[in-house]
């Protein structure tokens, strides 16, 4: 379906499920295709009952979607249609398949399925979006060459899709015209410019309707909106956006946003608006400064509502669904992850969009940050108050979800890392490096690189740089003593007297805290490194070699660890890990 008036593969399936409609085969099939489910047909060609999860039919499709994705734009297939236009009927299931096909091209594609009736008969669209690298079938590359899937060599698939890289589906023409751009709207882009505090935006919001339009870039040279420009001003049939608000899990909902026939700006402001009015204020003090943070960083809660629009997929008329459950957020958007981004690659990889203008305009805005900027920001702004990262993964190539959880900021973290110099808040990978070591009380470059989502070596620079951060004139941390010369360096500790300070904020602030045992900081330790000796422990944890000597023996015992020769003794004794890996 269309979203506002322009877009030619839904146009061209439009047409054809009106052809089919009204018993006419439909001519040129360049965008779409018809497909019958694999497996329906008897010997004597005469059809046979199907089933909701038909693998064969799921294969059979894969490789078609895979044609498809790979040509110019893209296309569609209407499934359960025989090739002579007539509709059979399909049986396979929406959400099952939709998993499969992602499951059976490795992971590298999302398609967008949907169930429409033609002359009684169940036919399901499959959306493919044009490919951003070429998806492969068998081993082979297939393109749309006509109405047909021809062979392709990747040489010439990049050169052509090189020439096409520009194409951003936000950038295209609605077909709407300024006109239908609602008031409420305008005001709401004025406000969200004036409340910036930027001068230039604050000059952009008191220009006329027409100039702002313009200036925003929101109007094509043919006089039409962009379909960037459409989402935000115009309204829409159906809802974008679905907010949810529960005081807790399983609890009834205290609010529910979810109104058709507006635009999505207007959405966004009602949106903000009542999550923002169940994150409380808690006071803060620094000194004699008292000041107040939302339970739930705003500009963290900001950025994942709006990551959730900015780079969905709009051909999926899904909403992206906001669920605020007590002091938790959960953003669960339309499609997969775009251009290369992973979950364990999100923090640093290149900034990519599939909607370049939508997140171009939502910046000049001042609803969202910067292109490349606001993944950064919400991961700093959720632990410069004391809460976990944010988690951001895909969910079967089908959606994206984003999570921040927190219940109470963590008032102790904030006034001690407010304590220590240079400021650790100003530097992500120092500061996710600290709020690590402050929980597991050791570092390495290996150990962190994943967590930092950078290279072993980037992760040495960030590990170099916090040993050069103090407070109260102390390292905050300080390299691990007795370690063999095939460890990782710096392997570094968190100083003794920090770890105190932390722990007093902390229990002064009323945050309950429980600190890791000399057990499990020895149990992680000797995972990780394969061995511990008494001297690395007693230098992680601040005590006598000879006094965390019993620790290492109860882990002994329990099947954990194992002497590395029988005497116990002599330079150089320490302990195997002998444990669960895991």
């Amino acid at each position: 379906m269309t979203l506002f008036g322009i877009d030619p593969v839904a146009d061209a399936v439009h047409d054809a499920l009106r052809a089919l409609e009204r018993g006419e085969n439909p001519g040129e099939r360049r965008l779409f295709d018809f497909k019958e489910e694999a497996g329906r047909r008897d010997a004597g060609g005469a059809l046979r009952p199907g089933g909701p999860r038909n693998e064969s039919a799921a294969k059979k499709l894969a490789g078609e979607v895979a044609c498809m994705a790979n040509s110019p734009g893209g296309g569609a297939l209407i499934v359960g249609v025989a090739a002579d236009a007539t509709p059979i009927g399909a049986e396979l299931d929406v959400d099952w398949l939709q998993v499969r096909l992602y499951q059976l091209l490795q992971q590298a594609y999302t398609t967008v399925v949907a169930e429409a009736q033609v002359r009684g008969a169940r036919v399901l669209i499959i959306r493919c979006p044009p490919a951003v690298e070429p998806i492969r079938w068998q081993n082979r590359i297939t393109w749309r060459v006509g109405d047909q899937c021809q062979d392709v060599d990747p040489a010439t698939w990049h050169e052509r899709r090189s020439r096409a890289w520009g194409y951003d589906w936000s950038a295209q023409s609605s077909g709407l015209q300024p006109i239908q751009v609602r008031a409420q709207a305008v005001q709401i882009a004025r406000d969200f410019l004036q409340l910036s505090g930027d001068p230039r935006a604050e000059d952009l919001a008191e220009a006329s309707e027409d100039d702002l339009l313009r200036r925003l870039a929101v109007i094509k040279d043919d006089g039409t909106l962009t379909n960037a420009g459409a989402l935000l001003f115009a309204g829409r049939r159906t809802a974008a956006l679905d907010l949810i608000r529960r005081p807790g899990a399983g609890a009834d909902s205290e609010e529910r946003v979810h109104n058709p026939g507006r635009s999505v700006l207007e959405e966004l402001a009602e949106v903000f608006a009542v999550v923002r009015a169940y994150n409380p204020q808690v006071h803060v003090e620094r000194g004699l400064v008292i000041g107040r943070v939302r339970a739930l960083p705003e500009r963290a809660v900001r950025e994942a509502i709006v990551n959730g629009v900015a780079h969905r997929e709009w051909t999926d008329e899904r909403p992206t669904t906001v669920e605020h459950i007590g002091r938790t957020l959960r953003v669960t958007s339309p499609g997969g992850f775009y251009g290369g981004v992973r979950s364990d690659n999100i923090i640093n990889h290149p900034p990519v969009s599939r909607n370049k203008d939508l997140s171009q305009l939502l910046a000049t805005l001042r609803i969202a940050e910067r292109q490349g900027v606001g993944v950064d920001r919400m991961f700093a702004d959720m632990i410069r108050h004391g809460h976990p990262s944010p988690v951001i993964e895909e969910l079967d190539g089908v959606a994206v979800r984003t999570v921040l959880a927190g219940e109470r900021p963590d008032l102790g973290w904030i006034e001690w890392i407010s304590s220590i110099e240079p400021d650790p808040r100003r530097d992500l990978r120092v500061l996710m490096t600290l709020h690590h070591l402050s929980a597991q009380r050791w570092t390495d470059p290996v150990d962190l690189y994943p967590l930092l989502q950078l290279t072993v070596e980037e992760s040495r620079q960030a590990v170099e740089r916090l040993l050069d951060h103090r407070r109260a004139e102390r390292p905050v941390c300080r390299e691990i003593d007795g370690i063999p010369p095939s460890a990782p360096v710096p392997s570094v500790a968190m100083d003794v007297e920090s770890v105190e300070a932390l722990a007093a904020l902390r229990r002064s602030s009323g945050v309950t805290s429980r600190a890791p045992s000399r057990e499990q900081i020895a149990r992680s330790y000797a995972r990780a490194r394969g061995r511990i000796s008494t001297t690395e422990l007693g230098s992680i944890v601040g005590a006598a070699r000879t006094n965390v000597g019993g620790v290492l023996r109860a882990l002994e015992h329990q099947g954990d660890l194992a002497p590395s020769r029988e005497s116990r003794r002599g330079p150089g004794f320490y302990y195997r890990f002998t444990g669960d890996s895991q």
